[in-house]
């Protein structure tokens, strides 16, 4: 047996010793009656009215306690989707032609995102060369943040951006076991097909699992990106290497997984945020009903409350004033 609030076995241990002090205290009484008149008169059910009160009383505190003994199988039910994030942070996620860049934008409106969640669980990978996941499916926004905030351009290995490794790890990021409640947001400024891009994004597919693709940049005007020693652009033969958003490979991808593909606006509208998208979109995912049955200790307070109560009623009920009533 164990007990949830002990606190409360205390004070039903004080119950025999508040008895003492109700029993002292009539017998003084009745002592002081006895000055002063020849009888005192008696009531036959004081000391049963006593019993009843103090026994009732220490059950009800007893009860307070929440015995437990034995085990009881409960079941719950839970709602939640799961969404893997995975963005591009190779250094043309660094051009400005969106502001402060492409890559802080992108986290802001991921910040966004996570608003949005309420009880969904999602994940977090970066990618360039290859995908890492750097935060697990989770509810803990507050650690999905921190892990959000972090995000550099080295937080991938080195290389040319590779949207296919970026699928399979958001794709390992997943449970097969809850494929038509999971969804992908990949947010780049474009890549290549080359590879697995849409090998995976048809595994993807054949899972359930829809593929948003967020193209975030310029799609007509190239912008330069800054230089990994931080002085000026990068160069390439003495040329200022410029950048745009190439939107065709994210839109093969959407459209190969049944998703869709969105362009982030450069000016950035209540529209095109990442929370309105997950409004909008996402959540025509199917909610997952998490059925879960779990082994807890079962609660035994019943058998001593209802009891309790009932001798402190009787016991209420054999009140002097009752009797004295019905004497009169």
């Amino acid at each position: 047996m164990r007990f949830v609030n002990p606190i409360f076995l205390i004070l039903t241990a004080i119950v025999p010793v508040a008895g003492l002090f109700w029993a002292f205290l009539r017998a003084r009484r009745e002592k002081a009656l006895s000055r002063i008149t020849l009888s005192v008169p008696r009531v036959p059910a004081a000391g049963l009215q006593m019993g009843l009160i103090l026994i009732g009383l220490a059950l009800v505190l007893f009860a307070a306690a929440r015995p437990q003994w034995g085990k009881t199988m409960e079941r719950t039910v839970e709602r939640s989707r799961n969404v893997v994030v995975a963005i591009d942070v190779s250094r043309s996620m660094l051009a400005a032609d969106v502001r402060p860049n492409r890559l802080e934008r992108a986290k802001a409106d991921v910040a966004d995102l996570i608003d949005s969640l309420e009880g969904d669980r999602c994940a977090l990978v970066a990618f360039r060369r290859t995908g890492v996941i750097i935060c697990p499916l989770t509810t803990d926004h507050a650690y999905l943040r921190g892990a959000l905030e972090q995000l550099t351009p080295e937080s991938a290995p080195r290389g040319e951006t590779d949207l296919g490794s970026a699928i399979r790890a958001a794709l390992e990021a997943l449970d097969p076991a809850a494929d038509d409640h999971n969804a992908i947001i990949l947010i780049s400024d474009g890549g290549d097909l080359r590879g697995e891009a849409m090998a995976n994004a048809e595994l993807a597919r054949k899972r359930g699992i829809p593929i948003f693709t967020v193209g975030i940049g310029d799609p007509k005007r190239g912008a330069p990106i800054p230089s990994e020693d931080g002085r000026g652009d990068m160069k390439f033969k003495g040329e200022t290497v410029m950048v745009k958003l190439e939107e065709r490979a994210l839109k093969a991808v959407s459209e190969a997984s049944k998703g869709r593909y969105v362009p982030l606006a450069t000016a950035g509208t209540a529209e095109t945020t990442l929370g309105a998208i997950y409004r909008r979109f996402l959540r025509q995912v199917a909610a997952k009903e998490q059925n879960e049955e779990a082994e807890r200790a079962a609660e035994r307070y019943q058998f001593f409350l209802i009891p309790g109560l009932v001798l402190l009623i009787v016991g209420a009920a054999l009140s002097r004033g009752r009797f004295a009533r019905s004497k009169s």
